[in-house]
């Protein structure tokens, strides 16, 4: 069996995965008791697999080192956060940004600035006690589910030029329910007489 891409990293890569989820869970805790609403829909942490982190080095002709896999990737521990309103979006972002330890080294708001396709969604790259890299994608349900659909079908059918048809739709439906995200924040903040 050849050794692990990590190195002895594992279980550091652990621990800073479970120090952000405890974080992020602390900040939901306050916020329910606060507004009386969890501000996260769920949470999903994974390390990417051996496999995963081989194969993605290969692609970018890295050499499969654990130098590779940790410095120069930075998504072998990944957390996505998604949540019901786009402004707990940002509330959870700017909780992550003030975290002790967390550096911030990219950050892309592709909800402000979507992607030409129609993906929505906040990515930030961390680096946690400037050890470890941690991407975290932040997204309401509707981008969540647009983007699960947009993979599904991209999974199952190779979508090429021909396919404008199919490109476009999937750009009215993004448009679609980004536009609905900003109905549901804007009866919520009426409800809750933020404006």
């Amino acid at each position: 069996m050849e050794d692990s891409i990590y190195g002895n990293h594992r279980e550091a890569m652990i621990d800073v995965m479970n120090i952000i989820m405890g974080s992020i869970d602390e900040l939901r805790a306050n916020m329910t008791e606060e507004h009386g609403s969890d501000p996260v829909e769920h949470c999903l942490a994974r390390i990417k697999s051996e496999e995963s982190m081989r194969e993605k080095c290969r692609r970018q002709g890295l050499p499969e080192t654990t130098e590779s896999a940790l410095e120069v990737i930075h998504d072998a521990i990944g957390i996505r956060v998604v949540c019901a309103f786009i402004s707990d979006v940002y509330r959870v972002r700017d909780h992550l940004k003030a975290m002790d330890k967390v550096e911030v080294i990219e950050e892309k708001d592709y909800i402000k600035h979507a992607k030409p396709n129609g993906y929505r969604s906040l990515h930030l790259i961390l680096k946690y006690d400037n050890k470890y890299y941690v991407e975290i994608q932040l997204r309401t349900i509707s981008m969540d589910t647009w983007a699960a659909l947009e993979h599904h079908i991209h999974y199952k059918k190779e979508v090429g030029e021909q396919d404008k048809l199919i490109i476009a739709e999937l750009k009215r439906c993004a448009d679609e329910l980004a536009s609905t995200d900003m109905s549901m924040q804007t009866i919520r903040d009426m409800i809750r007489n933020d404006i």
